[in-house]
Parts: C-alpha cells; structure tokens; sequence
C-alpha cells in the first residue's frame, strides 16, 4: 500500500532529539449512503489495522439514520443501539414533535409490539428486543413525562402496559409507572370542565397610584440582581428545550396554539416585564430634576453590571435593552448628569449583545462561563458582588437559541425531495437544544432566598403603554429639546434588541440613537413621525464592500448557524406604514430580482402579491441612509452588506387606504418597548 503523503512528510523529517517516532494514521473510513425499506442511513465503515507486530485489520461498520418515512423513524428507536447508532433516541424524543405526535409515536411502537420478533420468549433476538423496548419507554419518561400526561385519556397507555416485557424488575416497574399515569388520566377524566376554570386566579392589574418608582433606590443594586436572577433562573430551569424548536415556536400565534411553548412566553413574559419596570421607574416621575433621574438610570447600570457578575445575561439584556430603548435614550439633559464611569461600564454591557459575527461576543461568553462557577470577572468584582453567594448558575439570553432554531427551521428542508423526513435536520436541532440543557444543569442547584419588599415593589409596577412611554417621555423633555443621537454621548454607533410581543425575535431597532458600542438589538424608534425627507437615498451604483456575510441556508449537511453562504441571504423586510409594522423575514437568492422579492414581501405581511409593481424596495442603512433597489435589478447583488433592513414603501409614498398594522396582542416574544410615532421593528424570523 502507498503511504500517504502525510506519512512521507513526517518520515522525511530529521528525528528529534526526543527520538520520538511518528507514525502515519492507520485508521481509514469510507462514508457512504444506503437507503432500505424506507430509511436511508448514513453508513461509515473504518479500517484499522491491529498492532505493528500484527498483520490483521479490523474492519467496524456503524450506520445512522439520514432520512426516513415516519413510521420507520418510529421503529428505528428499537434497533438504533444495535445499529451503532447510540445518539438516535435522545435525539428522537427531543425532536419528534416536529414532524408527528406523541399518539402517533405510541400507536406505531404498540403495533410493534403485538408482534414482537423472535421464535418464543426466551429467544435471543426476543430479549434483545425487549432490552430495546426497556430502555426507549424508561428514556421517555424520565425525560418527557409530560408526553404521557398530556394524551387527555389513558386508552393508549392501557393498552401498551400488558405488552410491555415481562422479564425483569426494571420493566415491571416501567409497567407500574405506565399503569399509574393511565390511573391519573382516568381521574383527570372524570372532572368536570368547569372546574378547571374555577381554579385559574387572575390577578388584578397593579395600582398606578400606589407605584413609586424612586423606591428602586433604596434596593441595594446586589440584591436587586438577586431576586432578578432568581426568578430568571427559576423560570429557565423549567424551560423546556423543545418549546424553542422553530416549528413549533413559529406557530404560537395560531388559533387553537394559545398553549403552545408556554416555558418560553414565561421568559418572555419576564422579560417584558423587567424592561416595562426599568421604562416606568425612570420615566414615570416627570418632575424629578436632570440629575435626580440620572441616579436612577446609574441605579439600573449598576443592576445590570450585578446581573452580568451573577451569569445572568436575560435580565441584562433586558435592563440595557431598555435604556436603550428611544424614550430613556432621548432624555439627553438626563444621560448628561450620569457619571461617567457609569456610563463607561454600561458601554461595556452593551457591547456584549453586539451582533457582529452573529453575537459571537455572547456566543464565548456561555461557552467560557455556561458550567463555571462564577463569571469570568476580575476577582476584585467577583468578591464586592457575590459575597455570601452560592455557586452561579448561567441564565442565557434565550434570544439567541431561539434565532439559531428557527434560522435552522427556515433554512433546511423538513423533507427530502422522496417525501422522506430529514432527520439530519433534527440532529442539528438538537445540538442546539444540547447547550440549553447543559445551561439549566448548572443552574439547578442555585440557592436563592426571596426579599418580600422588592417583590411587593416589583409586582406594582404597571405596565406602560407604547402612548404612555412616549407622551412621558415628552413630558420630561419636549422634542424641541432632545437632541440627536450623535450630540448626546460618544459612543460608536448601536442598535438594541428587545423582544416583544409579536414574532420571534422581534427587535427593537433605534437608528441614530446613542453611539455605544455596536450592539444589535431589538429597539425602537420612539421620535415623532417623520417623512425621512431628510434621509440621505444612495443611487444603485454607490461603491459597496464585494463581501456579503449571510445565513448558508438549503440543505447542505455543512449547515451552520454563525457560517456564510455564497448565494443566499436571509434578510428583514417592513411595510411602510404610518403607525410602523413588524419586519419579516425573506430568503433572498442570487436570482431573485427586485419583483418576486417585494412579491414574497407582501405575501409575508398578508397583502396582495400582485401588487408587487405598485411598490419600491429600499434598503435602510446606518445613519439614516437609504438604497434604492432597482426595480429590474438582482436584490442579492445590489444591496449592501451593511444592513439586512429593507423597507416596502407604496411607489409615490402613498400608504393604502386599509392597510393596517398586525395585531400584536396575541403573539408573545421578547419585549419591545412600546413608544408612539416612527418606529422600526424588525423580526429575524
């Protein structure tokens, strides 16, 4: 055999004064495809010769499932360990929602086993078999009883536990476990519907009158973080990873889903709640002089440095979102007043949600810090913040894994072109649902201890409407007075996300807002409607940097969420409407002209697709600045790769009659602080 050319390199190498010997790589694999009786498998076969002194070669085959029918994806959790393909089970029940459901599952694998292989009981294929079975329903219970919980009545559940093994111990208590779930659904069954509504308490909303927003000051900022974090931490470990698949998330908003990933509309919720407490605590007392309000905006910065120190990344996502959000941002007599070391460590926060390379600043963050015990501060911040303070766990900004999700739901096929499911794509999925539940096992031992007083306080703040913020916000300092971004602090140029109510990742876009470090964020433009006269508009032929970073998007098995694809990019599109719309998103391919583009756009907002030659599309870049897309032109190729913001506008600046923003009152995601007039919100997905 010829040695291969990394071998005759090392061999031609003058030998080290180590003596060490090198050795060429013996261990050779051949992945092929093979497709049988409904699935097609992924089959790497190994050569490896044996020791020196040995002339034999060990020859090892293990195949994993690339695509199958449903039924066979179903069947393969039987035969998966025996295959070599160790990981499918784990993956299955992690994802199977996706593409079928729990009844369907059980009914595929209770056929199965009414014919169980094997000549008799005692066979050997027969006790392989029932070692399978074991282990698949002991996996799924203790990783997703809630499966079981959720059938509404216990037929299925009756009818598996007599066709469960009947061998050991370990599977008569799996048959205990099954018959005492199918007992618990009985008795659910036999209550009546009414009383399930007469346990649900509502709360009443909060008492503006009682609210005082300076108490905010007398929390010392550690505990402040603490009870933020607890309740954070509280609300992640009860995550349930596969709520933030992005076929499920995606479709939260339809009728009869109300209840769909409910974990996840919990972080939403507080999410919006905390950046809703940090608007109503530095807005709401009008009255208060420039320099009084501006110990409360350093309070909220020292809560957010407290935050970062404890892991927490949703809550300081959530307080610097808010400061940053149009209606804070404006008070410029107010950020005058902030000390400025306050000021410089609030950059620092902000710069860890920068967007530049797809939040890879955050990304390194969970990775350094996900399992560590505190955060990766000097020991001097460390000490001061946590003393008395129990390991921290990580609480992520979910945003993040929610943009990966459904990045990933959108950019790869559910099915091959035979009708096949892709459970490659699943395989991806969960790798990232892997990294939130590594992230709540570190978080599952915290120790916390409530502080009645700021929760009374925290539970009183009402919640700010996008008019209230706006008209507050004026009543502290007029338009007349507030000055532009570029004259208000010396920051470089930021954007804010802050999720909201609407669709996944709905972020908050303030353009021209304070110079902090390049954060990409959801924001929100809160400054009076403007006719964007003033908007500088580049022609097609400005010079524009050659390099584009996208989204690989298609079913390439290299597929990766913070990669680059040559001839694809996923970008965000709004109608121009007076009251400002939701951003959707639309695939753009290197052949798409300008018209199918504003045809997809327009279908994505529910309007007309034939009406696509009424409208212009125009790229909104930094500062302000517009690019008109040719009408005829190639989308992919005339637009920058400074912004992925486009904007629909009606050909004249027409709005039509009719045309009304979608309801938000439904959907639920991370919060968006309201404000009225001009404003800009853009949704990844």
């Amino acid at each position: 055999m010829m040695p291969c050319f990394f071998c005759v390199s090392l061999l031609q190498v003058e030998p080290s004064p180590m003596k060490t010997t090198w050795y060429c790589p013996l261990d050779l694999s051949t992945v092929v495809e093979e497709e049988e009786d409904g699935v097609i498998y992924t089959v790497v076969v190994k050569q490896q010769h044996g020791a020196p002194t040995s002339p034999m070669t060990v020859t090892t085959r293990s195949q994993c499932v690339k695509a199958g029918t449903e039924e066979k994806l179903v069947l393969h959790l039987l035969h998966s360990f025996s295959m070599g393909d160790s990981s499918f089970i784990t993956i299955f029940l992690s994802t199977y929602r996706s593409f079928t459901s729990t009844k369907r599952v059980l009914d595929i694998l209770i056929d199965r086993l009414e014919h169980p292989p094997g000549d008799g009981v005692r066979s050997q294929t027969r006790q392989s078999f029932n070692k399978a079975v074991c282990t698949v329903f002991s996996t799924w219970l203790a990783e997703y009883p809630e499966d079981f919980r959720a059938l509404g009545e216990p037929s299925r559940l009756l009818r598996l536990a007599p066709l469960l093994p009947q061998d050991s111990s370990s599977a008569a208590d799996l048959r205990a476990h099954i018959l005492r779930i199918a007992e618990e659904l009985s008795e659910k069954a036999l209550l009546p519907d009414s009383h399930a509504d007469q346990t649900r308490v509502t709360k009443p909303p909060p008492d503006a009158s009682r609210f005082d927003p300076t108490c905010i000051l007398g929390f010392p900022a550690g505990l402040i973080a603490e009870q933020l974090t607890k309740i954070e931490t509280e609300l992640f470990v009860r995550l349930v990873p596969y709520h933030c698949l992005g076929s499920l998330w995606s479709q939260r908003d339809k009728k009869g889903r109300e209840d769909v990933c409910w974990s996840v509309r919990a972080t939403v919720h507080q999410f919006n709640k905390l950046a809703n407490a940090v608007l109503a605590s530095c807005l709401w007392p009008t009255k208060l002089r420039s320099q009084q309000r501006a110990r409360l905006l350093e309070k909220w910065i020292s809560v957010a440095e407290e935050c970062r120190a404890r892991k927490n990344f949703s809550s300081l996502y959530a307080i610097v979102s808010a400061l940053q959000s149009n209606p804070i941002h404006r008070l410029r007599r107010s950020w005058q007043e902030t000390d400025r070391e306050a000021m410089r460590r609030y950059e620092e926060l902000s710069e860890i949600f920068s967007d530049k390379d797809n939040y890879s600043q955050s990304r390194e963050l969970l990775k350094e810090e996900g399992t560590s015990k505190f955060a990766s501060l000097d020991n001097r911040v460390n000490n001061r913040r946590l003393t008395g303070s129990s390991a921290q766990g990580t609480v992520p900004y979910l945003g993040i894994f929610l943009t990966d999700l459904t990045m990933l739901d959108t950019a790869v096929k559910d099915r091959l072109d035979n009708g096949y499911i892709n459970f490659d794509k699943r395989r991806r999925e969960f790798e990232v649902l892997a990294q939130i539940r590594l992230l709540q096992s570190s978080c599952k031992n915290c120790v916390f201890v409530a502080d009645e007083a700021f929760t009374q306080w925290y539970q009183s703040v009402p919640t700010l409407t996008e008019e209230q913020s706006y008209r507050l916000s004026n009543e502290i300092e007029a338009p007349s007075v507030a000055l532009s971004a570029s004259h208000m602090c010396t920051h470089t140029h930021t954007h804010t996300h802050i999720h909201t109510h609407t669709d996944t990742h709905t972020m908050i876009l303030h353009r021209n807002h304070m110079k902090s470090p390049s954060v990409s964020c959801l924001d929100v433009d809160t400054s009076p409607p403007t006719n964007d006269s003033s908007s500088t508009s580049l022609s097609p032929s400005t010079p524009t940097k050659s390099h584009r970073r996208s989204v690989s998007c298609g079913n390439n098995p290299s597929y990766n969420t913070q990669g680059s694809g040559p001839d694809m990019r996923i970008i965000r599109i709004r109608m121009d409407l007076q009251d400002g719309n939701l951003y959707r998103s639309i695939l753009v391919t290197s052949n798409d002209k300008t018209p199918t583009v504003i045809s997809s756009a327009l279908e994505k907002h529910n309007q007309d697709p034939n009406e696509a030659s009424r409208y212009e599309l125009i790229q909104l870049l930094p500062e302000g600045k517009e690019l008109v897309i040719p009408a005829t032109g190639n989308v992919f190729y005339a637009m920058t790769s400074s912004s992925v913001d486009f904007l629909l506008r009606r050909k004249g600046g027409n709005t039509p009659l009719g045309l009304q923003p979608i309801s938000t009152e439904t959907s639920a995601t991370f919060p968006r602080i309201k404000a009225k007039g001009r404003r800009l919100v853009r949704t990844l997905f």
